[in-house]
């Protein structure tokens, strides 16, 4: 089997929402599956925890996860340009896995969501690659000979899926939007499963 880890961050429900696409994809392809995974909340003031489990939705990371993967699919809202503190707190915990090379020949992707157009969505998909690319991890976009990337007037490029909210409800995702998350899950686990053959 196939194990696709798809980590996400999500405060209102947007990415959360591109994420459950994301596990879609992965599902679709045969003998594999999405492990979907958060990272708790962080404070901006002062040292706190979370529940070791969440109230609702799925549970926290942990970096067995990491090791059990043979892809990881990543999400973030776009904060100023830039990935979630949670998420990149998590990541800079993962000196451990870096020294052991857990994630390395490991195909990775991403996505994002915004509350409107021209905030920093690629800049965020990139925020997201850096430190997988310090892993070692092979990153995997999406080609525009999937016409949604160029027909799409919502999310979705070829740095990853997107989702822009508008005045949508947060998780009101356009048919564009949910086919490019799909595509991106597909893609990493169809890579992945090549590269556990060799």
């Amino acid at each position: 089997m196939t194990n696709i880890l798809v980590l996400y961050y999500s405060n209102n429900g947007a990415t959360e929402s591109l994420a459950r696409q994301v596990c879609t994809g992965v599902d679709s392809i045969e003998n594999a599956v999405a492990v979907l995974r958060t990272v708790p909340s962080v404070s901006t003031v002062c040292e706190s925890t979370e529940k070791l489990i969440p109230s609702n939705g799925p549970p926290y990371v942990n970096k067995k996860d990491l090791a059990n993967c043979s892809g990881l699919i990543m999400g973030s809202p776009t904060y100023f340009g830039n990935m979630a503190a949670p998420l990149k707190y998590f990541l800079d915990s993962t000196s451990s896995e870096w020294l052991s090379g857990v994630l390395a020949g490991k195909p990775a992707g991403f996505f994002t969501s915004s509350s409107s157009p021209h905030v920093g969505q690629e800049s965020t998909l990139l925020s997201m690659a850096i430190p997988l690319l310090h892993h070692g991890m092979i990153i995997v976009g999406i080609p525009y000979t999937l016409k949604e990337i160029s027909t799409t007037k919502s999310g979705g490029g070829p740095y990853g899926a997107s989702h822009i909210t508008w005045n949508r409800d947060n998780e009101e995702l356009t048919n564009e939007e949910k086919k490019v998350a799909q595509v991106i899950g597909k893609r990493v686990t169809q890579i992945a499963k090549k590269l556990i053959l060799k």
